[in-house]
C-alpha cells in the first residue's frame, strides 16, 4: 500500500524520548511506527509498535520490510534506542559489557541506517535523526563507555550526512543532557566492580541522582527533534535543554583547563585525585 502521508519510524518508542517523539509526529500529521524489543504491548498509543531489536540484523530487516509492505516508503528515521551504564570506572566494565553497549548504542544505529537508507536513496529524499547525548561532546569520567558510544554516534552521523546530502537525505544528531525518562532506571551496573573505586562510584552516583531530580522532561528534547525534522536546512548537531547548551558553549569557547575543572567540579571530584 502506498500512502500520501509522510511515514516515520522511531526506535525505542515504548517510553521516554522515543514515545514522546512518536506522539508529537502523529500530532504533526505523520504516519508513525514505533519499535520496541517486545513489539506492541497493552496500552493506548496513537501509533503501532513493531517488534525490533536493534542488536539483531534479521530483526531490523524484518521490521523495516514490514513497514515498507504496509506503507511503501520511509521519510523519517529517528534512532532513539539505547541504554546507559550506572557510574563506574572504565576498567569496571568487562569487554563483553563494552561490546554490548556499542552493539546497541552505536551498531544499532548502523544497522538501522543500512536497512533504511537504500529506500530513502530510491526516493531521493529522507531525514535521519540520531539521538546522541551532550556526553558525546564532553569527556565525562565514570561513564567512559557510554561517552565513547555517543562520541561514535556523533562522528558517524556527521560523516554520513556528507555522504547522503547530495542524494536528498539529511542527518542530524540531537544532544540532550539529563532527561527524565526510564532510561536511568534501565542502566546496567558495571560487571567487574573493584573496591578501589567504591567511594568515588558512590559519590558520582549521588551527584547523578541529584542532577536527575532537576532533569528536563522528554518534551524539551522532542521540541528540538521537531526543529531538526522540519528545518529546511538542518544543522548537523542540536543541543537540547539549558544544561546541554551551557556545556556545548563551554566546550566551544572555554579554555581546555577551564573545561577540565568544570567537569570535575560538576561531579564533585577533587581537582587532582578522586577521594
Amino acid at each position: 500500500m502506498m500512502t500520501n502521508k509522510r511515514v516515520a519510524l522511531v526506535t525505542g518508542a515504548s517510553s521516554g524520548i522515543g514515545e514522546a517523539s512518536a506522539n508529537k509526529l502523529v500530532a504533526a500529521g505523520y504516519t508513525v511506527y514505533g519499535t520496541s524489543r517486545r513489539g506492541d504491548q497493552a496500552g493506548q498509543r496513537p501509533f503501532p509498535l513493531l517488534a525490533l531489536d536493534v542488536t539483531d540484523d534479521a530483526s531490523v530487516e524484518t521490521a523495516v520490510d514490514e513497514l515498507l509492505r504496509l506503507e511503501g516508503r520511509i521519510d523519517l528515521l529517528i534512532n532513539n534506542a539505547g541504554f546507559g551504564v550506572a557510574p563506574g570506572a572504565a576498567e569496571e566494565s568487562s569487554i563483553e559489557q563494552a561490546k554490548a553497549i556499542f552493539d546497541t548504542n552505536f551498531l544499532g544505529i548502523v544497522r538501522m541506517i543500512r536497512a533504511v537508507v537504500p529506500h530513502m536513496r530510491r526516493q531521493r529524499s529522507g531525514r535521519i535523526i540520531n539521538i546522541g547525548s551532550i556526553l558525546g561532546v564532553v569527556p565525562v569520567p565514570y561513564v567512559a563507555l557510554y561517552v565513547a558510544s555517543k562520541h561514535a554516534v556523533g562522528g558517524y552521523s556527521e560523516a554520513l550526512d556528507h555522504e547522503l546530502r547530495s542524494r536528498g537525505i539529511r542527518v542530524s544528531v540531537i544532544e540532550p543532557a539529563y532527561t527524565k525518562t526510564q532510561f536511568e532506571a534501565n542502566n546496567i551496573e558495571p560487571d567487574a566492580k573493584l573496591g578501589e573505586y567504591e567511594i568515588v562510584r558512590a559519590k558520582v552516583s549521588k551527584v547523578v541522582s541529584q542532577a536527575m531530580a532537576g532533569a528536563d522532561a522528554p518534551e524539551v528534547v522532542v521540541e528540538v527533534v521537531m526543529k531538526a525534522v522540519q528545518a529546511l536546512h538542518p544543522k548537523l548537531r542540536y543541543t537540547a535543554g539549558k544544561t546541554a547548551g551551557q556545556i556545548q558553549f563551554l566546550r566551544r569557547f572555554a579554555p581546555a583547563a577551564m573545561m577540565d575543572k568544570a567537569i570535575r567540579k560538576s561531579l564533585q571530584l577533587d581537582m587532582q585525585g578522586d577521594n
